[in-house]
């Protein structure tokens, strides 16, 4: 059957029935279901119809199908509070006009937790999964659970790569060593010979932003002072603001005039003590945080590294629906990195050794 006689033929079942199936009318037409959905696809393309998992509505029957079939899409995320809610808002955007229905987990960080979540979201039935493994983990286990999910799935804000099997999972993630690299550039161009970079290492971000960090420091010809390793705990003030004021004596030291933290929770902390100090943020030292979840409430509004949370989240909603819809098809894996963005406020100015 030609490709218009097929179209008509879908046109006049939906007329008939309101919906129809695309493996049942593959059958009933013997061809591929690859075929029709891609019918499906461009009748909708046109206006014709409106593709659905698993096949298309008729757009006349829309108004007495307000709920029409969706796909449940879940996710497992670690945290509620902190970075992720953009992320699911972003899953949001986007999941209505799908027709997808979001099933979200909370895992903390705990490896038992995170499999529990998936396996109860398995069970009420969800056809593709968004995850955010722990770090906290061997790469191996992760990998060999990863790939003995029945069901699509797309890595967030992870890239696990201990085989080869799992490095053809889709993935969506930040490429934080692009952030590190702004963020330098941006205090280099300010005019900050010596910069120094404070991290968090317990976090999965922290490598890459150390890595960013070493690369643009080679790079621009610049000898970066030590990297100096913040405490984890962000509720521990009295850590913290010691692991600062201990920072704060050795880059006075060593003439480190601009700074780079991860994460917020540290940076607002560190500019707190060098207030207490003496020190003027940012005539003094310039800082720029890492996560712009809380850097523009800090009492000098900090500058910030911003990485493109809602955005993370319509693209692995859009990934993962396209293996869900699109079974048959052997699209390569995706690796999508997106870029983040340098968001200036007011605690970055120029050196004073430039003015």
């Amino acid at each position: 059957m030609l490709p218009h006689a097929r179209h008509e033929y879908l046109i006049r079942q939906l007329e008939l029935h309101g919906s129809i199936r695309a493996s049942e009318i593959a059958e009933a037409l013997d061809v591929s279901p690859v075929t029709i959905r891609r019918d499906i696809d461009q009748l909708a393309d046109k206006g014709l119809m409106e593709r659905v998992h698993g096949g298309a509505l008729s757009l006349a029957r829309q108004t007495s199908r307000p709920d029409p079939a969706r796909t449940l899409i879940g996710a497992v995320v670690p945290l509620r509070n902190f970075y992720y809610p953009e992320v699911v808002h972003g899953m949001e955007l986007v999941a209505s006009r799908m027709r997808a229905r979001l099933i979200l987990g909370v895992a903390g960080y705990e490896p038992e937790t995170e499999r529990s979540r998936v396996e109860r979201l398995l069970s009420l039935g969800v056809q593709g999964l968004i995850l955010t493994p722990s770090h906290l983990q061997n790469a191996d286990d992760v990998a060999s659970w990863l790939t003995a999910i029945p069901v699509p799935v797309v890595l967030l804000e992870r890239h696990v790569n201990a085989t080869s099997q799992v490095r053809r999972i889709d993935s969506v993630r930040t490429d934080h060593a692009y952030g590190a690299e702004l963020a330098v550039e941006h205090l280099r161009d300010l005019g900050h010979e010596r910069i120094g970079l404070a991290v968090d290492m317990w976090t999965p971000t922290a490598p890459w932003i150390q890595q960013g960090y070493l690369q643009v420091t080679t790079r621009l010809a610049m000898e970066p002072p030590p990297v100096v390793e913040l405490p984890s705990d962000p509720n521990d003030i009295e850590a913290i603001t010691n692991s600062a004021n201990q920072l704060i004596d050795e880059y006075l030291r060593t003439g480190v005039t601009g700074l780079l933290v991860h994460s917020d929770h540290h940076a607002i902390q560190i500019a707190e003590v060098c207030q207490l100090r003496g020190l003027r943020v940012p005539e003094d030292m310039a800082i720029v945080s890492y996560d712009d979840v809380l850097a523009a409430h800090a009492a000098v509004p900090l500058t910030a590294v911003t990485p493109p949370r809602v955005e993370l989240g319509r693209e692995a909603l859009r990934m993962v629906m396209t293996r869900v819809e699109r079974p048959d098809e052997a699209a390569a894996p995706h690796h999508l990195q997106l870029l983040p963005r340098l968001t200036v406020r007011q605690s970055t100015a120029p050196s004073p050794a430039s003015a």
